[in-house]
């Protein structure tokens, strides 16, 4: 009697041999082309030039609206007409992305704090589009990003040696002094209320407020020459007003030319009117903030008293930050993390969606910790041979299409007359609402009240809120 074969290929090592090296050869071909794109699908090119390349590397990420479009094929360098050099960059887009509008705009984004970047789309709105091969100006390069690297930049030892100074010595003004401050800018309420009509009439348009200060600088402007000049005039004033105080006569004489300069302060004082007006509105504005500062300057005292100290040992901090960030650089500098952390990153970015689904389910419905804990519950019942589950059986009542044998359509009846038990309407729901996005946000499952008397499939009508267990969240 002849042994009875099994499957062909499962029998055949040298078939299963060849499927397992096809199998290794095409994941490897993809991880060789991951940086170049996705392999089989179609792409359109287009060439876009940049003040320079910030960074980019081959392989980065081209972006739309956050979405991934596509990749960096190519970086070369060119010369500008006014002699200094940008980059040209050969994006590879997915063909199911739409041609591009002639007034979209291009910008070199950091990806994470490592040095990764990608290129960033923002759509326009022309009807006009870049065809495949087309070329996105240098106008189109939005302002060139401030890099991580630049901004640490400014905070060298000298800029932080003075900022510790600084703080420290506005903490040891404040420090104590927090009821004089709250007292003092109390004070400044009804200041400003009794100050708000004067500024009006002092910005009226009748003052020409507006005029007063161009005129003082012009008229600093014309006597900054003969500033000894004045000099001069203010000594011999002196001499001058010291002969008039002696004569009545002559000192009245002099105020007799008053009223010519208020003549001239009539006319150009209502040109100051905007400047006062916008004072006015301004100063108004800030009563909030003047109020909230007194409220607030007990905390802002003790703050600036704990900060003191805190300060003091910031520059020890800084100065073993040095090995950490230089540790951080030469991670970075490392060939094999970048491709690390690019895949870590697409699957943390394919992971991300599902996440949002799942996450409700525990932070709005706690069902992880309550599964749990019945699981634990469920099985808590043992004897000397082992732990057992805990279960109870319902008894349906046999008919047509019902729950308790063999039907050609859902239980549908018939309804019971005498209690709850006996109907044999099918109540499933095999994907409960848990406040995941789309859907009503609400823990459905183990919320769900029996309704008799009818089938009742999916979830319940209404909401039946976000709680477990009778507790609201």
């Amino acid at each position: 009697m002849r042994p009875r074969r099994s499957g062909a290929i499962a029998a055949n090592p040298v078939l299963i041999g060849a499927a397992t090296v096809l199998v290794v050869l095409v994941a490897v071909f993809l991880s060789y082309n991951a940086n170049n794109g996705l392999p089989f699908v179609p792409t359109y090119e287009l060439t876009a030039e940049l003040p320079n390349a910030s960074g980019l590397i081959r392989g980065n990420e081209v972006r739309l609206g956050g979405a991934r479009v596509g990749v960096v094929s190519r970086i070369d360098a060119f010369a500008r007409p006014d002699g200094s050099t940008g980059a040209r960059l050969r994006l590879q887009l997915e063909a199911a992305q739409p041609e591009l509008p002639r007034d979209s705009t291009i910008l070199v984004r950091p990806r994470s704090p490592l040095g990764l970047k990608y290129v960033e789309i923002t759509k326009g709105r022309a009807r006009e589009t870049f065809a495949n091969g087309a070329t996105i100006p240098l106008a189109a390069a939005e302002v060139e990003p401030v890099e991580l690297d630049e901004v640490f930049g400014m905070f060298d030892e000298a800029t932080r040696a003075g900022s510790a100074d600084s703080l420290l010595e506005w903490g040891n003004a404040f420090a104590g002094r927090g009821d004089d401050l709250g007292r003092g800018l109390r004070g400044l309420g009804p200041l400003l209320e009794h100050v708000e009509p004067a500024l009006a009439n002092l910005v009226a348009p009748e003052t020409a407020f507006d005029a007063l200060f161009p005129a003082l600088e012009q008229a600093a402007r014309e006597v900054a020459p003969v500033a000894l000049a004045q000099a001069d005039l203010l000594d011999g004033l002196d001499r001058t007003f010291g002969a008039l105080s002696a004569s009545r006569d002559a000192l009245a004489d002099a105020i007799e030319g008053g009223p010519p300069a208020l003549d001239v302060a009539t006319r150009e004082l209502p040109a100051q009117a905007p400047f006062v007006s916008e004072s006015t509105v301004l100063f108004a504005k800030l009563r909030p903030a003047f109020r909230s500062f007194a409220d607030a300057s007990p905390a802002l005292a003790s703050a600036f008293g704990n900060g003191a100290p805190a300060l003091r040992r910031a520059p020890a901090l800084n100065a073993r930050l040095l090995s950490t960030l230089a540790a951080v650089e030469d991670f970075a500098a490392d060939a094999r993390v970048r491709p690390a952390v690019d895949r870590l990153t697409r699957f943390a970015t394919l992971l991300e969606p599902t996440a949002a689904f799942v996450a409700p389910a525990q932070t709005t419905c706690n069902y992880l910790a309550l599964l749990l804990r019945n699981v634990a519950s469920a099985v808590s019942e043992s004897d000397v041979v082992g732990s057992f589950l805990r279960f109870g059986v319902i008894a349906m009542k046999e008919g047509p299409n019902s729950e308790a044998g063999p039907s050609s359509a859902p239980a549908n009846g018939p309804p019971s007359t005498a209690s709850l038990t006996a109907d044999s309407f099918l109540h499933a729901n095999p994907y409960p609402n848990t406040a995941a996005p789309g859907q009503v946000r609400e823990c459905e499952a183990g919320n769900e009240r029996y309704e008799p008397g009818g089938q009742l499939i999916g979830n319940q009508p209404g909401n039946q809120g976000t709680f477990s267990e009778r507790i609201e969240r």
